[in-house]
């Protein structure tokens, strides 16, 4: 039975059971605390929390999952894998263990052609929890599984929480006996490997408190409604139901193997190592599709790192079975044809799933083979000096200069016996590392523990957006936080977070800006509103300052909006939508929407493209842009199913999360949306729009920033003027104006030329007398000295070699100058053979020089070159040079 004929028959049968099917969400997580989705029942966290009602009593989906913590060992064992889909049942307060137990049996054991998956009941094992009597009776005397095949566990393997305070409870498993050729008798107690758990049902029916680990917490009491969550895993399950040996074989998995086996010639099966390498290529090129179908694209942090660090790892096995050309194309191709069955979407997306695929193999190619190179200098370097870690230095190198991520660089480190130095490599990053994500999270969920939101939305129920319709409404004051922390009351001068029960101003979210404005208290009192977010879904909550009087809980209010900022920001959203048409249809939908930001007179937008959009291009799009708001196209706004909305086109973004009642914004006949944020009535509205320009945020990803109605116009005047005083200082017309500056830069730049060569001749004229001025070491012919401020790098380097070579003699020779530039020390360090054969290292030398300089530095035994930050220890600097070389010689 095939991958896809199994999650037909999974949703088909719970479907017909009362059970609504709930798309799979995108891996990338609706969650700060997670970066992809890594189990099942992460989309209904919210309802087993008691965050959000739950819209359905019964539900059923197969879950897109990706997990990345035992990534190294991928392809080592037959049992790891980065992606999988788990088929899950749930109920939220509807059945309970009896109405789970024989869903899942009954499902499992039911023949083929009645719509199960046919398996032996014989070869089904049960685990439950060791003090779940209720669980061991239904399966034993309701469905009549033999009390012998029935084993009771700890809580470890069979109780689960989600690992905080919240619901737990007991879990009973199934398992599926593969035969005596996996290990020995005795049931999953003794043997997972021949007894292999396919199916995990879990009876939430208490609350647990604090603690740590999966064992060490109290149980608090019984929850007030049952639920039922459950996961099977699809790749578990076909394994068995294709009789093959592990999921690597599987049908979907398979396919890529036989595809890297034909790209390469080596077959799999033939030899342990190639079989590794065969496959992390199909486990990680499947994530790697997965990933990008879900529009997450290459990058050094993040989901974008997860999926750089597995492509390039896919990339890199194939290099080492033999692949000595591109070869992303036919994988990302096969994998598209076998997971496209599950998920038409990728089919759809071919084109751009496709072109970030082979951007991103591109670019680590043209790195990998330079970046191979350093490496292995640098292990054999370590090894020749007895060591066995690599320097964080030469890892931070390979990662900021040459793409390598630290994984990758452990990995082959590890591979020919080093190990690296992690701290040091952590060290240098530091500064480098985005601290953005605990910015944004702490924007979003304000000083208060979410709880306290989750407390007013119980009581309150959600906030009611008014804002489409209304600048201003009557509301009333249903939640109040002062400096993060509930209280009745709030008085002139307090930080506070108000919550109304329907509100006109818009929550940030989908890329537009949260509204401003005041809330006025009767009684007097006024809030001047400053930020506004939802940090639990459905609850609007207002941050700002009492600026007089005193709020308290309960109050009628009158919240109001400030217009103008209201009306800027909605020309830029709707001015985004035409944006991302406009694009489109220059580039293909490739172009798809990767984020935006929409301000008022200004947005930014955010989209995918594996290289530049040419000026022509963009001037292209900005024309058709202007020429759609001279059409006063209609703006509106309708609320639809959204399977009918996708009937109608309409555009969704990647990583946002719909339900099943979506807004679709429609700009006359030009542009179709999924979007909750506010927009003109008529295009004629936003005036005009000016692009800036485009620029790359990352790989596969450009940005587009432009400016909207008087803004624009204001920009454009700017402009203008500059013009009108360049022409006056060229004394032309504003058409001559390239080609006179241009001119003029072209004068510039010979000017600069010979007064660099005036420079370097000047320089070097300095070699024949610092050459005669070499001091005697212990034999060695040694030069130091500093040369002038402001003396390139380029030009320190010719004259250190100039004057080691007119050293004559036969002499060992070691030169070493420094110079001031841009107020930091540099200097450069050269040896002559002779040096070299009595231990004397030019990469040694300019270590210790450029210690002292309050830096660092590096290079090879002939030469090096270092720098730093302390200008005054240049003299120091000179004198360490020198006792390392009396030491050495």
């Amino acid at each position: 039975m095939e991958s896809a004929e199994i999650r037909r028959r999974w949703l088909r049968f719970f479907e017909e059971r009362g059970h609504t099917v709930v798309p799979s969400a995108s891996l990338i997580a609706d969650d700060p605390t997670l970066l992809l989705v890594p189990a099942g029942m992460v989309p209904f966290k919210p309802y087993f929390l008691g965050e959000v009602k739950p819209p359905f009593k019964r539900a059923t989906s197969v879950q897109k999952c990706v997990r990345t913590p035992d990534i190294e060992e991928v392809g080592k064992t037959t049992r790891h894998g980065t992606f999988f889909q788990m088929c899950g049942n749930f109920s939220f307060g509807d059945y309970f263990k009896e109405g789970a137990i024989k869903l899942a049996w009954e499902l499992l054991t039911s023949s083929p052609d009645k719509g199960g998956y046919g398996l032996e009941p014989s070869r089904l094992w049960i685990t439950v929890y060791e003090q779940d009597d209720e669980a061991e009776a239904i399966w034993r005397d309701v469905i009549g599984v033999p009390a012998e095949r029935i084993q009771r566990l700890g809580m470890g393997p069979n109780f689960w929480s989600m690992g905080v305070p919240g619901p737990c409870g007991p879990c009973s498993e199934i398992n599926y006996d593969r035969g005596p050729e996996f290990g020995p008798e005795g049931g999953p107690a003794v043997n997972d490997e021949r007894y292999v758990e396919i199916w995990n049902l879990v009876f939430m029916q208490y609350e647990r408190g604090a603690g740590e680990g999966k064992e060490d917490f109290p149980i608090l009491g019984d929850l007030p409604a049952k639920n039922i969550d459950t996961g099977l895993g699809l790749e578990r399950l076909a394994m068995i139901l294709q009789g093959v040996q592990n999921m690597y074989e599987t049908d979907t998995l398979r396919a890529v193997i036989d595809t890297a086996t034909a790209l390469t010639g080596v077959h799999y099966g033939t030899h342990h190592d190639s079989d590794v390498s065969l496959r992390v290529v199909a486990d990680h090129m499947r994530t790697s599709v997965m990933l990008i179908g879900d529009g997450v694209t290459p990058g050094n942090e993040g989901r974008g790192y997860v999926l750089r660090r597995i492509m390039r790892r896919a990339i890199r096995n194939m290099r080492m079975l033999g692949a000595d050309r591109p070869v992303v194309a036919e994988l990302v191709d096969v994998v598209i044809g076998t997971m496209g069955q599950q998920y038409p979407e990728l089919i759809n997306d071919r084109k751009r799933i496709e072109s970030v695929a082979l951007a991103e193999e591109s670019r680590f190619l043209k790195t990998l083979s330079a970046g191979t190179n350093i490496l292995d200098t640098a292990v054999t370097e370590t090894k020749s000096q007895g060591g066995t870690v690599l320097p964080g230095e030469q890892a931070f190198l390979l990662h900021d200069t040459w793409g390598f991520p630290i994984d990758l660089t452990l990995e082959m480190a590890a591979e020919q016996g080093l190990s690296v130095d992690e701290d040091g490599f952590r060290r240098l990053m530091k500064e480098q590392r985005d601290r953005a994500k605990a910015d944004a999270r702490a924007k979003k969920t304000g000083h208060a523990d979410l709880s306290a939101y989750r407390e007013v939305a119980d009581r309150a129920g959600a906030t009611l957006f008014t804002g489409y319709t209304q600048d201003t409404n009557e509301s009333t004051v249903v939640g109040l936080l002062v400096d993060g922390v509930p209280s009745p009351a709030a008085t002139e001068g307090d930080d506070v977070e108000v919550v109304l029960d329907r509100t006109p101003f818009y929550a940030e979210g989908g890329g537009q800006l949260a509204d401003t404005g005041r809330i006025r208290i009767e009684g007097g009192a006024i809030v001047e509103v400053r930020d506004v977010q939802q940090p639990v879904p459905g609850v609007s909550v207002h941050k700002g300052v009492v600026q007089v009087g005193e709020v308290t809980v309960g109050a009628v209010a009158e919240a109001q909006i400030d217009v103008v900022r209201r009306r800027a920001i909605a020309r830029a959203h709707s001015a985004t939508h035409l944006t991302h048409q406009a694009l489109r249809d220059a580039l293909g939908p490739t172009a798809a929407q990767a984020g935006s930001e929409n301000s008022p007179g200004r947005f930014r937008f955010d989209f995918g493209s594996p290289t530049a959009v040419p000026g022509t291009v963009l001037t292209d799009v900005e024309q058709k842009i202007n020429e759609v708001l001279a059409r006063e196209l209609d703006v509106m706004a309708e609320v639809m199913p959204i399977a009918e909305a996708k009937r109608q086109g309409a555009i969704a973004e990647f990583g946002e999360k719909y339900g099943e009642q979506v807004r679709v914004v429609t700009i006359g006949d030009f542009s179709k949306e999924l979007c909750g944020g506010t927009h003109v009535h008529n295009t004629a509205q936003l005036g005009l729009v000016k692009l800036l320009g485009e620029s790359s945020i990352g790989s596969g990803v450009r940005r587009v920033e432009a400016l909207v109605g008087v803004d624009a116009y204001n920009f454009l005047a700017r402009e203008h003027t500059v013009v009108a005083q360049l022409t006056e200082l060229v004394k032309g017309r504003p058409d001559e104006l390239p080609d006179k500056i241009a001119g003029m830069l072209a004068k510039l730049k010979d000017a600069e030329k010979e007064i660099e060569k005036f420079r370097a001749e000047k320089v070097l004229q300095a070699a024949a007398g610092l050459a005669e001025g070499a001091e005697d070491v212990k034999g060695v012919a040694l030069v130091t000295g500093a040369v002038p401020d402001g003396t390139g790098a380029d030009d320190l380097r010719r004259l250190v070699l100039d004057v080691r070579q007119r050293i004559t003699g036969g002499r060992p020779v070691v030169v070493a100058l420094f110079t001031v530039a841009g107020g930091r020390p540099l200097t450069v360090v050269a040896t002559n053979e002779a040096a070299r054969e009595r231990g004397v290292k030019a990469g040694e030398l300019v270590r210790t020089a450029a210690k002292t300089l309050g830096g660092g530095g590096g290079g090879k035994d002939d030469v090096a070159q270092g720098g730093g930050q302390n200008p005054a220890a240049v003299a120091e600097a000179m004198e360490a040079v020198r006792r390392l070389v009396a030491e050495k010689a």
